[in-house]
């Protein structure tokens, strides 16, 4: 009996040994499930609010004349102070956020590019296209 017991010392410290390093993968894991999770919580919430923003200036074109409409390009949104507030709104909401517009006056096409940079992810972008013309 003695010889026998003198062969188990230590199983238990094994056991204990054992179940800590699968508890330790285990919380490894959930760390990286809740990593992932934020990613794509955090990728969301900036595609929904570049939809948010494409809608608000498409809004914005609606209710703008039709001669008037021409000053919302890329080229000429600095001297329309809607269309200022309007990028100035998309870069405070985006991380690096920037436009580019492009507006058919003739046919009411509306092209509006929205990208972003998202550290450790890369480059995103949101383009809609729309027509605006009454």
């Amino acid at each position: 009996m003695a010889a026998r017991q003198r062969g188990l010392r230590g199983v238990a410290l094994i056991e204990a040994l054992v179940s800590i390093l699968i508890f330790a993968f285990g919380v490894l894991g959930i760390i990286g499930l809740q990593a992932s999770m934020t990613r794509a919580q955090s990728a969301a919430k900036f595609r929904g609010d570049a939809a948010s923003l494409v809608s608000e200036l498409v809004g914005i074109l609606w209710v703008e004349s039709v001669a008037n409409r021409a000053n919302y390009t890329t080229a000429n949104c600095a001297n329309q102070p809607a269309c200022l507030d309007w990028q100035n709104k998309v870069a405070a909401s985006l991380p690096g956020g920037s436009t580019d517009l492009s507006i058919d006056t003739t046919s009411g096409e509306v092209g509006i590019s929205l990208t972003w940079n998202v550290p450790n992810e890369g480059q995103h972008s949101y383009v809609s296209h729309t027509n605006v013309l009454q």
